[in-house]
């Protein structure tokens, strides 16, 4: 990978829960789930403690150049997070906090990646672009806390970065020919939003608009969009509310190719 374009901004008013590192082969992007008013987490720590030590921890191998599965990444990463704080928290709780997890990564002539929940990494493969999410979170039977805390880190369920070192062998992952691939992003679903709740363009579009404008302009155009589709009263296409505006966060990689 050569060109690494990123950007980061919380919701307005927010602190921000994305997190996204990147390096000369390798990014990703995490984004840190809050819990609802009144859930009782078990963790004396924030979302933002989750992400920033699920990062770090990430980060390391990736930057030394590791070639094991990410998955196996990801598990020793988790493993590290709560060997971070297993000594002060109730990590059987399963409300403890939790995040998403989109990584790409250059491995030799192949281009890996891996998505747990509803981040995503976006590749343009000989000009064929597609989106690679994890839905499984959209297919819940009802969205109260007790059905989502019985159905997080489930067979049947969903599945994030949090404490289970079974998740990551859940996530979505592939390998492309780094010959093929020609550029690629990795996202959180506040910039997801571009295509699935905004329709400001599709995948290919999303992928232009961040090599031409950038991530931060992406992202004022979505915060523009946001605007002035949900004014004070926010809400989706099924009527349900939701929020105005989401932590959004970008990396945006085009691709070397000697």
């Amino acid at each position: 990978m050569a060109d690494v374009r990123y950007g980061s901004l919380a919701a307005p008013g927010s602190v921000n829960e994305d997190y996204l590192v990147a390096g000369p082969t390798w990014a990703f992007v995490l984004d840190g789930a809050t819990a609802p008013a009144g859930v009782d987490s078990g963790c004396r720590h924030d979302v933002r403690w989750l992400v920033e030590h699920l990062a770090a921890h990430l980060a390391v191998p990736l930057t030394l150049g590791t070639s094991a599965p990410l998955t196996d990444v990801l598990a020793d990463a988790i493993a590290a997070t709560r060997g971070d704080h297993e000594a002060t928290c109730d990590l059987d709780n399963p409300d403890s906090p939790s995040s998403t997890v989109a990584i790409l990564r250059r491995r030799g002539n192949a281009v890996d990646h891996l998505v747990l929940a509803d981040s995503a990494v976006v590749l343009d493969i000989g000009g064929d672009v597609r989106c690679v999410t994890d839905d499984r979170l959209d297919h819940l039977p009802s969205y109260t806390p007790d059905v989502v805390a019985a159905h997080r880190n489930r067979p049947g369920g969903f599945w994030v970065a949090s404490t289970s070192l079974d998740a990551p062998y859940e996530a979505i992952t592939g390998s492309s020919p780094a010959s093929d691939v020609r550029r690629a992003a990795v996202v959180t679903d506040g910039v997801m939003r571009y295509v699935e709740l905004l329709g400001l363009g599709d995948w290919a579009d999303l992928l232009d608009d961040l090599g031409f404008e950038g991530p931060y302009g992406v992202i004022a155009r979505i915060r523009a969009a946001e605007e002035a589709r949900f004014g004070t009263d926010p809400r989706g296409p099924t009527g349900k509310r939701i929020k105005k505006h989401d932590d959004a966060t970008a990396a945006y990689v085009l691709m070397e190719h000697t």
